[in-house]
């Protein structure tokens, strides 16, 4: 702050609280109740700063110069920072031009920084900060909110922590522990489609971002990005809009938000911040750019889908270049509710798991349901539904079910916890799946056998081995050979993701099936041996270890 800053008036706005029905809000209960002492609502100007008190015992600071969040208070104990550095969109904007303005029961400080526009609203007798980021262009290359804690506040050794580490594992945000154990920030288990908040408590108090309905984000419902992190120097919770990492769709740009940096006396937030049940009709006339309000959008509803395997969830997802949707099919009839649409044409996918296996288009108008009719997969659209002489795992577009699968959405493959990425596997020995390895690498474990036998007529009959993945690293992916005798051609690799994935927590890229035509030739006849496949990984790319190319399996068969 310069000389002449120090000396600027101070302004002050304020809205004195008596109830929060009485402040034009509906009254707070349980963890977003305001204290019976709360102070009075309203915003400072102390030179270099916005500063707001949300009458509930928060007190928040937005750096004048740049948008950063600097200061973050909550009933007398400050939260933000560690490391010198601030909270803020990507490492920090720069030189932005910040407002303020107060309507009403809301307080709206605007950042203007170039193309990019970023909002924090602040309301009457609430421990919350709600959130907007509109990204226009690419001219900011990801986008994220990070917001930084203070170390010593929370205690975390989950995963996503590189707490108490003692080594680098992989380049320097993969570590291990003395005992073996792996953390990153990466490593965050869940699909955004699983989670609705994520952050800390102590028992007494609680502080949580409550993710936006990713509606400008990329990769649909089924994505991993990283969530939070923290070590000795303190912790960060995120909202990731684009992270560029694993991505399988373009960037999409536009307004993203509200989500919401939320207090509370240890529990979760209010079910009333999650996505999907968050409404904010006060900030219909706060001009926040690329805004859309409840009247300007629309749902989407189905009656139902047939065809499906009940053993498996089904999920519905909508997407187009400018917005994505989701929502879960009813298990009993598959019916699905999707709100808070913007209007336009969408591809609509139905996934068993996460495997896609109907689509269509839909389009949405603003103020109005589209109601579909039943929809009806058909068998044909399920590989899981071809009949097969032998099948390792259910088509799922997913590894669930091999070994180590789960682990890897929250661990490094080297991790103490792994069991052997070896896996030779009898057919009809009982246990096939749970004994193959999820991932194969070229370098690690490229080579593994499936032994089988086959009928007489079954072995005088050429027959289709499909191999389906959900990932690659570096153009990883499967030659096979049976019987030392054939060896199918090198298949070309599909479009994937480029960045790291099977090391960093996901195996989340495109589904894609190989399938090899194996000749009569190839079988063994004597239906007393074993006939043997060998499944490679091939590639030009790649380095070694675990960063050698790979892949991840979703299901392996021989059809009948």
């Amino acid at each position: 702050m310069s000389g002449s800053d120090s000396h600027r008036p101070v302004r002050r706005r304020t809205f004195v609280l008596g109830t929060a029905a009485a402040a034009g809000t509906a009254a707070l209960a349980g963890p977003l109740a305001a204290p019976a002492s709360a102070a009075a609502f309203g915003w400072s100007d102390d030179g270099s700063h916005y500063v707001v008190d949300t009458g509930a015992g928060l007190v928040f600071k937005v750096a004048k110069s740049n948008g950063d969040l600097t200061s973050l208070v909550h009933r007398g104990v400050e939260y933000q920072g560690y490391g010198g550095m601030n909270s803020h969109v990507e490492s920090g904007l720069g030189a932005s031009g910040v407002s303020v303005k107060q309507s009403g029961a809301t307080i709206l400080i605007s950042v203007a920084y170039g193309t990019l526009k970023h909002y924090y609203a602040a309301r009457s007798g609430e421990n919350n900060v709600y959130l907007w980021t509109n990204k226009a262009d690419a001219s900011v290359s990801a986008t994220r909110y990070i917001l930084r804690v203070r170390k010593g506040l929370f205690l975390n050794d989950e995963p996503d922590s590189s707490t108490y580490t003692t080594r680098t594992v992989e380049a320097s945000d993969v570590f291990a522990k003395s005992d073996g154990q792996t953390r990153s920030k990466h490593y965050s288990r869940l699909r955004v489609t699983d989670y609705t908040h994520i952050g800390w408590t102590t028992g007494g108090v609680g502080l949580w971002i409550v993710r936006s309905n990713h509606e400008k984000a990329s990769g649909g419902p089924f994505y991993r990005s990283l969530l939070r992190h923290q070590s000795a120097d303190g912790g960060g919770l995120y909202e990731i809009l684009y992270y560029g990492q694993n991505q399988t769709e373009e960037q999409r740009f536009g307004l993203q938000g509200p989500y919401v940096i939320a207090f509370t006396d240890g529990g979760a937030p209010s079910p009333a911040l999650f996505p999907g049940t968050l409404t904010t009709p006060w900030a219909d006339s706060l001009g926040i750019a690329g805004y859309v309000g409840a009247s300007g959008r629309g749902r989407v509803a189905g009656v139902g889908i047939t065809g499906r395997n009940t053993a498996y969830p089904y999920t519905v997802g909508l997407a187009n270049s400018a917005a994505q949707y989701w929502g879960p099919a009813r298990s009993s009839d598959g019916y699905y509710s999707i709100g808070g649409v913007l209007p336009g044409t969408y591809t609509l996918t139905v996934y068993k798991s996460e495997l896609a296996v109907y689509s269509t288009q839909v389009t949405v108008s603003a103020g109005a349901t589209t109601t579909l009719n039943t929809i009806a997969i058909p068998a044909t659209n399920d590989p899981g539904n071809a009949s097969a002489v032998w099948r390792i795992n259910e088509w799922t577009g997913t590894p669930a079910g091999f070994k180590n699968a789960d682990l890897m959405t929250y661990a490094h493959p080297s991790d103490v916890r792994a069991a052997a990425w070896t896996g030779n596997v009898v057919i009809g020995s009982g246990g096939e799946t749970s004994a193959f390895p999820c991932y194969v690498w070229k370098d690690v474990n490229s080579g593994l056998l499936v032994y089988f036998r086959l009928t007489a007529a079954q072995a005088a009959a050429a027959h289709t081995l499909r191999i389906g993945v959900t990932t690659a690293y570096a153009n990883g992916r499967p030659q096979v050979v049976v019987n030392d005798t054939w060896t199918s051609a090198v298949p070309s690799p599909p479009a994937q993701p480029n960045t790291r994935s099977l090391t960093n927590g996901s195996y989340r890229g495109n589904n894609h099936a190989f399938t090899y035509s194996v000749p009569a030739s190839a079988w063994r006849t004597d239906t007393g041996q074993y006939n043997v496949l060998r499944i490679n990984v091939v590639s030009g790319s790649g380095t070694t270890g675990f960063l050698s190319a790979g892949t991840a399996f979703d299901a392996i068969d021989l059809l009948a």
